[in-house]
């Protein structure tokens, strides 16, 4: 079995203070395929004096400087893209082609992304006689998901760097190997030791020691809402900066002009990308009344030919979810949508026919789902679609901000004033019309309780930074 039982911290990988073992198991046959170590106040004091330490000089470091070693971190961790994409289909599930096309190719563009917006970035702004800075905020505690690993890493790292801070990582315990792989390039591109610290272990033991940590001046946190709040009071005492992007029960309306059987077709990738393991998914689709039902069939044909299997099986579409935790939530949601009345169109409780071993969910879904149904509120994070008729646009944009979260919506159509009319007024902090392609340089982030802050390219480098104003600096 492979080493992954050590932290990285100042430099040097070490082990940690007290032992204290955690499996780490393939989705895809239910086995545990390592250990890594879990850990302690101990270890999380170790890595945040070496963070600290470093700051004072890394902080000083110039924009160049910066550039040059984001740039040298680019190129490890294009050294490494086979191995960190073969690890996230190991310990998460993704199957083989999807994590090399998608978890390890959004971490790679987040880094260009910063890179290319570092390089014009204004870190100063005279407004008359007073100079305002935009200077390093300090020591930064990055916690990161499970669901997209090398997307959340880089998203906090990157802007970290771009910013001057320095930090302490502690990724997913569900799915840490990928960024122990990320830790091996950072070194191989000679970032400064204690600028990048990583700690495995689980919320309670490293999460939370972290947010409470006096001498950790912001806390940058992707995960559940549930666990956001945690992180939120424990980091309260100390009245640092938190930033969290949370859960999400993206609405996705379709205009009565829409060409329903790509808008439908298309909705299911977006519902069921990543096996429906997103917190930006459209996991409602909200259709006009006349067309429910046929949007219903389309959306049970296509989702029956998302194919279920393990990671490294030729063919697989849809993954194993991440583990009996999450299997056993999207099982009981989906029970309750039968339960509550909507109509099943596909799938249901239970695994694909076929797979009798693995954390497999069958590609699911229901129409006639009604506003206050269970699986019209709650996240369910799996691949499950939810289909509700709606007889006018009013109504739909109601139904749709009816929720706690507003991380992300879409809106499908052809007349273009009205879909800019309709995601003018939904409340949430990424609108995507039409199916767009990924944009790097849009901000990424949450109304409500999808959480504060934003995420990619400059828009990230924003939290990461203090502003300071010197006033009567002269002309």
């Amino acid at each position: 079995m492979p080493d992954h039982l050590k932290f990285y911290i100042n430099g040097a990988w070490v082990d940690p203070v007290a032992p204290n073992r955690i499996a780490v198991i393939d989705p895809s046959t239910e086995e545990v395929f390592t250990e890594i170590s879990g850990g302690s106040a101990a270890d999380v004091d170790k890595a945040v004096a070496a963070a600290k330490a470093a700051f004072a000089s890394f902080s000083r470091t110039s924009r160049k400087e910066r550039l040059e070693l984001m740039e040298a971190c680019l190129a490890e961790y294009n050294k490494r893209y086979d191995e960190i994409a073969e690890a996230c289909a190991r310990e998460m599930g993704a199957p083989i082609a999807f994590a090399k096309e998608a978890q390890a190719w959004v971490g790679q563009k987040h880094f260009e992304a910063t890179i290319e917006k570092l390089k014009t970035f204004a870190f100063t702004e005279q407004r008359g006689t007073t100079m305002v800075v935009k200077e390093p905020i300090g020591v930064c505690g990055l916690i990161t998901p499970w669901n997209w690993p090398l997307n959340q890493i880089v998203c906090k790292v990157a802007p970290a760097l771009a910013a001057g801070c320095s930090m302490v990582l502690k990724p997913s315990e569900i799915a840490p190997i990928n960024a122990l792989i990320f830790a091996e390039a950072m070194h191989a591109a000679g970032v400064p030791k204690g600028v990048f610290n990583l700690v495995n272990g689980t919320g309670p033991d490293v999460g939370q020691v972290m947010a409470g940590h006096p001498d950790i001046d912001m806390m940058s946190f992707t995960g559940s809402t549930r666990a956001g709040t945690i992180v939120a009071r424990e980091a309260a005492a100390t009245v640092k900066r938190v930033c969290q992007e949370l859960g999400g029960k993206s609405a996705n309306i379709l205009l009565d002009d829409v060409d329903l059987d790509h808008a439908v077709r298309q909705g299911i990738g977006v519902c069921f990308i990543n096996t429906g393991q997103s917190c930006d998914a459209g996991t409602r689709m909200l259709v006009p009344a006349k067309l429910h039902d046929k949007a219903v069939e389309i959306a049970a044909d296509e989702a029956n030919k998302q194919t279920p299997g393990p990671a490294f099986a030729e063919g697989t579409v849809l993954g194993p979810l991440v583990s009996q935790m999450q299997w056993d939530k999207v099982q009981r949601l989906i029970q309750a949508g039968i339960d509550e009345g909507a109509t099943l169109a596909c799938g249901g409780t239970g695994r694909p026919e076929g797979l009798n071993r693995g954390y497999f969910a069958k590609p699911t879904v229901f129409g006639n789902v009604k506003p206050g149904m269970t699986i019209e509120k709650e996240e369910i994070f799996g691949p499950v679609l939810s289909i509700m008729p709606y007889d006018t646009l009013e109504e739909a944009v109601e139904m749709a901000n009816d929720t706690v979260y507003g991380l992300a919506a879409y809106v499908q159509g052809k007349d273009m004033e009205k879909v800019r009319d309709v995601a003018s007024k939904m409340r949430a902090g990424s609108v995507y019309v039409n199916y767009p392609d990924m944009d790097f340089y849009s901000s990424f982030g949450g109304y409500k309780q999808s959480g504060n802050g934003r995420e990619y390219a400059d828009w990230a480098m924003h939290d990461f930074l203090e502003i300071k104003s010197i006033v009567g600096y002269g002309g």
